[in-house]
C-alpha cells in the first residue's frame, strides 16, 4: 500500500514537480489570504472605518476575495475565479498605498507580490493537488 502512494506522488517524474511547487504556493498563499481577510470578514461592510472613501460593497467583495479566495486556494477550488477577486482587490489596494505616497518597500510591495500571485495561478491554474483537477478529470 505504501509503494502505490509512494509511486502516485514520485518527485522524480517531471510531471509531478510543478504540481507540488503549485501546492505549495497555494497554500501558503491561502492561508496568508485568509489570515488578512479574517478580521475584514467579520465586519465585511464596514472593516475600513466610518471615514471609508470605498462604499460597503466594495469593502464586502474585498473581505470575501481575501478570506473565501483564501480557502479557494487552500482547497484549489474555483482558482480562475478566486483569483481574479485576488487580482482586483490587490490592485485597487497597490493603487490605494501609490496614492498616498507610500513607498514600496514596507509601503504596496505586499499587495504587488500577493497581486503577481494571482495572476500567476490565474494563469497557470491550480496543478494536479486540486479540487479544480478532480472535478475536471470527471468530466
Amino acid at each position: 500500500m505504501l509503494n502505490l502512494i509512494i509511486s502516485r506522488f514520485d518527485l522524480k517524474t517531471s510531471a509531478m514537480k510543478p504540481s507540488v511547487g503549485l501546492l505549495v504556493l497555494r497554500l501558503v498563499f491561502g492561508v496568508a489570504f485568509m489570515l488578512h481577510g479574517w478580521g475584514k470578514i467579520q465586519t465585511p461592510f464596514s472593516w475600513m472605518g466610518p471615514d471609508a472613501p470605498v462604499p460597503g460593497i466594495l469593502q464586502g467583495l474585498a473581505a470575501l476575495s481575501e478570506f473565501g479566495g483564501g480557502l479557494a486556494m487552500i482547497l484549489g477550488l474555483l482558482v480562475p475565479l478566486a483569483t481574479l477577486g485576488m487580482a482586483i482587490t490587490m490592485a485597487v489596494a497597490m493603487q490605494v498605498h501609490i496614492g498616498k505616497g507610500d513607498p514600496f518597500v514596507q509601503g504596496w510591495e505586499l499587495a504587488a507580490v500577493y497581486f503577481s500571485m494571482s495572476i500567476m495561478l490565474m494563469l497557470v491554474g491550480p496543478g494536479r493537488f486540486s479540487l479544480d483537477y478532480l472535478i475536471s478529470k470527471r468530466k
